[in-house]
């Protein structure tokens, strides 16, 4: 007896975006930043380019839109502009799109080394990331305090990815942050197909929204389907998000970690107001610093609540 295919949305996006052809116009050598800053202006964009050419000289691109200001500050820093992907229809949230951008990015790159791929509009570098030179997958914590059984938001949507039992399978494992990962090309490379294979099953309704990277990343590495090292915060990396903010300070242009130590790379800066201010006033020079937290929409309100429902109920295949 034939089975009938699988359909679904994500599932129809994510074929199109594996087949995108690869751009030979540009290339790189060395190590590589990658990021995803689309919705972006120049002004959320320029303090992570800005710190990041103060401590790094090797290649960076980020996938934009096409507005004047962001061309221009990208070409001022020596970055490379990458368009969206072209795909007529349905496309899921961005958080899903990058990694699908970034695989096609990392195909058209065979001379690129080490890699980094992270958000961009709440990250900021200190030093180079690239030192001491990374050997193998390197994933960071995001919660130092508890593990993923602890962390309300991760368990949410692993849940609503993987369903409640693999959920509590790598319920004691520690909250690995997606938002900054790093390694050798092939490495990064195998994650982030990985992470679209994940969010295909076994609901991949769920694979295009908002959290699913989050959750397809932690299951990626905790069930060992991808071999990765994960570090504790304050490392390489300091993911500010969950720290409490009295015990941060800005020294001497460097945001100081409670131990006292300053990370080559720091997220969430931006969920504490001292810091975003500091961060501003050294890397925003020019651009008038505004809250980008906004009242939801009609719509957007529907589609969070269409979502809500959605991981509640089993997916027809």
């Amino acid at each position: 007896m034939s089975l009938p295919p699988a359909r679904s949305r994500y599932l129809t996006w994510l074929a199109k975006a594996l087949a995108q052809p690869v751009d030979g116009t540009t290339s790189a050598q060395g190590n590589a930043v990658l990021g995803y800053a689309t919705g972006y202006d120049a002004a959320d964009i320029a303090p992570f380019v800005r710190s990041l050419r103060a401590v790094f000289d090797g290649a960076v691109a980020l996938v934009v839109d096409d507005r004047p200001d962001v061309a221009a500050l990208l070409a001022e820093y020596a970055v490379i502009a990458v368009a969206p992907d072209r795909i007529d229809g349905w496309a899921p949230h961005p958080v899903m799109q990058r990694f699908a951008a970034f695989d096609r990015l990392l195909r058209a790159w065979p001379g690129v080394d080490g890699v980094l791929i992270t958000d961009v509009r709440d990250v900021i570098f200190q030093a180079d990331p690239f030192q001491p030179r990374p050997e193998g997958l390197l994933a960071f914590q995001e919660y130092e305090a508890g593990v993923l059984a602890d962390h309300a938001f991760n368990m949410k949507y692993i849940r609503a990815l993987a369903g409640s039992g693999l959920a509590d399978a790598i319920g004691q494992q520690p909250c690995v942050c997606v938002g900054t990962v790093m390694g050798p090309r092939a490495d990064v490379k195998r994650l982030c197909r990985a992470i679209l294979m994940l969010a295909t099953t076994p609901r991949s309704s769920i694979g295009g929204a908002f959290g699913a990277d989050q959750a397809a990343c932690n299951l990626a590495i905790h069930l060992r389907m991808i071999e990765a090292q994960v570090l504790p915060n304050y490392g390489r990396v300091a993911t500010l998000g969950m720290t409490n903010g009295a015990s941060l300070t800005f020294k001497d242009g460097k945001i100081i970690n409670p131990d006292g130590t300053a990370s080559a790379i720091v997220h969430q800066h931006d969920r504490h107001p001292h810091l975003a201010e500091a961060v501003h006033a050294l890397w925003g020079g020019g651009f008038e610093r505004r809250q980008r937290i906004q009242p939801k929409s009609g719509t957007e309100r529907l589609d969070k609540l269409k979502q809500s429902i959605a991981r509640r109920m089993s997916e027809p295949r």
